[in-house]
């Protein structure tokens, strides 16, 4: 129980920087992008560091350990939040872009997190380890976006104070890190036989839990990235509107948690894939509505609460198809996998909001939304114990 608390602890502390970069790097990067089509660019380069930190992160706490990862990935962000602020400082939309990217890749150390977290419990008590950790970005999303904004006038240049409050929040969580205590599954599990990939994807469990985590960050990252732009630089509206819109998005991504984990262990998670999908799927029926603040608030509020119950049964659905030797292979794969398609539909918000607006953007969340309920027809089809 100890790990959980202490990585809880740590995922709201980490959480700062994806959400200040969530809330202000589109607007920073309309302001120092030679063109508006790239204003999205920064959120982009935050996801593809952490696409590009996913195998390197396993890889990297296979052979030196899960706190020492996590500390180096905490440590690297910190630089990068501190290139931030000299990047809004001198106006280099370049260096801001290489910026998010090292923030980003701490996000590929944080993701980890749940899976620690689900090591250090039975597994009856797994779900609810996951959800318990994701509740440290709850309060993080209470806190984040409000000091990130209340922030942007600390410095002679505006939002660099907000990223010089998130290089701070960085050092105090390598500090709760140090509480850490690494969990280790015994040398014959670590070193037992391991299946190939190919092998380990010919359970339909796996493929779907991969399916359904890609998925459901492939239409939130589309929808969430290109929110800021429609909303403050097409639609007009404050900083302060589009932040709370946005605080409301990570509050319904979060909130949850703190029952979604019993709910999977209570209804299944079949059920719960399902009521996800449901919900995400609202989220298109707001945008398709209207441009008004409701519609915006309503459909990102909808948004994050099918991608919780999405999140938390796919991760749940992921641990029940590996053995401990296999874990980090099948991690890196699901992260990779995962944040590989977060970053495609982050780099896709910016071109598509310009070319198309956010009605259209939002229409195109559909596929995504077909390809996971195949999977979950699948699963039912099945009819396996996935409670």
């Amino acid at each position: 129980m100890r790990n959980v608390i202490v990585l809880t602890i740590a995922q709201f502390l980490g959480s700062f920087g994806q959400l200040t970069m969530v809330v202000l790097a589109g607007i920073i990067g309309a302001e120092l992008a030679p063109d508006t089509g790239m204003a999205t660019l920064p959120v982009t380069f935050g996801v593809l560091g952490v696409a590009a930190a996913t195998i390197p992160a396993a890889l990297f706490m296979q052979r030196a350990g899960r706190r020492a990862g996590f500390i180096g990935g905490c440590l690297f962000a910190g630089a990068g939040s501190v290139l931030a602020v000299w990047s809004v400082t001198g106006g280099s939309f370049v260096g801001f872009c290489l910026s998010n990217f090292m923030m980003g890749t701490n996000l590929a150390f944080i993701a980890q997190y749940r899976f620690a977290a689900a090591e250090s419990v039975p597994a009856e008590r797994v779900s609810k380890a996951i959800g318990t950790v994701m509740v440290g970005t709850l309060a993080g999303a209470v806190t984040a976006p409000l000091l990130a904004v209340r922030a942007r006038a600390w410095l002679d240049t505006e939002y660099a104070g907000s990223f010089l409050v998130v290089a701070i929040i960085y050092v105090l969580g390598v500090i709760c890190l140090l509480a850490y205590r690494e969990k280790f599954t015994g040398p014959a599990e670590e070193a037992g036989p391991q299946r190939p990939l190919k092998l380990l994807a010919r359970q339909p469990e796996f493929t779907v839990a991969i399916i359904t985590a890609a998925g459901a960050y492939a239409v939130m990252s589309m929808i969430m990235t290109a929110t800021p732009l429609s909303m403050h630089v097409l639609d007009g509206y404050s900083v302060e509107a589009t932040a709370t819109v946005i605080q409301s998005h990570m509050l319904a991504m979060y909130l949850p948690s703190l029952v979604s984990g019993w709910l999977v262990a209570r209804l299944g998670i079949r059920r719960m894939m399902a009521a996800g999908l449901v919900i995400e799927g609202l989220c298109i029926v707001f945008a398709q509505s209207g441009n008004g603040l409701v519609h915006y608030w309503g459909g990102l509020v909808a948004l994050g609460l099918g991608w919780n119950l999405l999140f938390i049964s796919s991760t749940t659905l992921l641990t029940r198809t590996y053995r401990p030797a296999e874990r980090f292979k099948v991690q890196a794969l699901n992260e990779f996998s995962m944040f590989g398609v977060m970053a495609t539909a982050s780099l896709l918000a910016g071109f598509l909001i310009s070319m198309v607006g956010w009605q259209a953007l939002n229409r195109l969340a559909l596929l995504p939304l077909a390809v996971m309920a195949a999977g979950l027809a699948i699963l039912v089809f099945r009819r396996r114990d996935l409670t």
